[in-house]
């Protein structure tokens, strides 16, 4: 049964549209609240209908926040945002998790919520992944729309049973009888110094299982948009989050917009070679073309987002232009993201490289706590420069 929004969320959600920019001209803010005022309470996005299926489809994304003004948020910021938007639209949207209610999360993306939606719609749990999980699918095959905060992406391990045989397989094992709208979100990679079992790269994991949609967001601009698309989504998808990345500040769109779940970011054109890469090492790379350009290179970088399905028509106009690829992961090596990409460019572009496929993944050992030690477990910039150097020589 949807939970209706209160009048503290309705206040909450005209405080937030406040807060985003005086500069936002009022009729834009009001044909937003009349069209979500319009909607009758019986239409099927009240009812977690059919309207996700042009979030995923959708190609065209908002214009740059430059171009448009805008308001600066951190990336916790911005996917907070998403859920308050979604939450304030749909009434079927709740989250569920640990330590999301009165405490915020543990990295603050739900912070005040509670307060907002009430505790029936943003439920604090046990310390029971595969409990609460399971209570998630089983509220998406009932027709709510939730979030799923898993604390860190190695947690989720303990919830693998219910993401695989119940979240992937339950559409297809009912002959379409029950649609699974979940979005598991929660930080994961490695931070700093945070210990082995805390700093794990666990996506090809989630990857694998078949039935999953899996993105990576990198900016506040895309973790919000691609929150806001996998919410609305009938498809279970997993948004992985980097732990090092909730910090980071960019200006986004005061209008609502939301990214293509299958489409990569061109992040750089270039004319040389193709980067291949996501999440935080997308400013490893960038860091790197810095001194590629400076020593007369000129790579294309293409932030894939998706790590389920591939982008492969983003990336193989780009292969088909270059000749040449440099995949960037922080994935394990073996059976990594990296792995499966580099395979879907060989059976899909041979005929148009040049070169091998080059694969920079980070090693195949338990995340070091030493932070000298943590630092060559995982690809740096100089060794993204040699391995461009290395391929345009080639």
């Amino acid at each position: 049964m949807a939970v209706a929004a209160s009048p503290q969320a309705t206040a909450a959600a005209a405080a937030l549209s406040r807060h985003r920019s005086a500069a936002v001209p009022p009729v834009s803010r009001s044909v937003r609240v009349a069209a979500a005022g319009r909607r009758p309470p019986g239409s099927s996005r009240a009812r977690g209908g059919l309207v996700a299926r042009a979030a995923v489809a959708a190609k065209a994304e908002a214009p740059s926040s430059s171009d448009s003004g805008g308001h600066e948020v951190l990336m916790f910021e911005a996917l907070r945002e998403a859920m308050i938007e979604e939450m304030t639209l749909d009434p079927t949207v709740c989250i569920i998790g640990e330590d999301v209610g009165d405490y915020g999360g543990s990295y603050k993306v739900s912070k005040g919520l509670s307060e907002m939606f009430g505790d029936l719609r943003v439920l604090d749990t046990p310390i029971a992944e595969n409990s609460f999980t399971g209570m998630g699918i089983g509220a998406a095959m009932k027709g709510l729309r939730p979030v799923v905060e898993g604390m860190n992406m190695g947690f989720l391990l303990l919830a693998y049973n219910q993401i695989s045989n119940n979240c992937g397989m339950l559409p297809y094992t009912s002959g379409g009888q029950f649609k699974i709208p979940i979005v598991i979100r929660g930080p994961g990679g490695v931070g700093r110094q945070l210990g082995a079992e805390h700093s794990q790269r666990l996506e090809s994991y989630f990857q694998s299982i078949p039935g999953i949609q899996m993105v990576a967001c990198s900016t506040p601009y895309n973790a919000k948009g691609l929150l806001k698309a996998a919410i609305r989504s009938d498809n279970p998808v997993v948004l992985f989050e980097h732990v090092l990345l909730y910090n980071l500040k960019e200006k986004i769109p005061d209008e609502e917009y939301i990214c293509c779940l299958e489409e990569a970011e061109m992040v750089r054109p270039g004319s040389q070679l193709t980067i291949l890469t996501y999440s935080r090492m997308r400013y490893h790379v960038m860091q790197a073309v810095k001194t590629l350009v400076n020593k007369g290179y000129d790579p294309e970088v293409i932030d894939i987002r998706s790590l389920k399905p591939f982008d492969l028509h983003t990336i193989g106009n780009s292969i088909k232009k270059t000749h040449r690829v440099l995949i960037v992961e922080e994935c394990m090596r073996t059976g990594g993201i990296g792995a499966s990409l580099r395979s879907a460019i060989i059976d899909n572009f041979w005929d148009e490289l040049d070169t091998r496929p080059v694969c920079l993944s980070s090693q195949d050992v338990p995340t070091p706590y030493a932070a000298t030690l943590e630092d060559a477990t995982v690809v740096q910039p100089a060794q993204i420069v040699a391995a461009v150097e290395e391929i345009c020589q080639s």
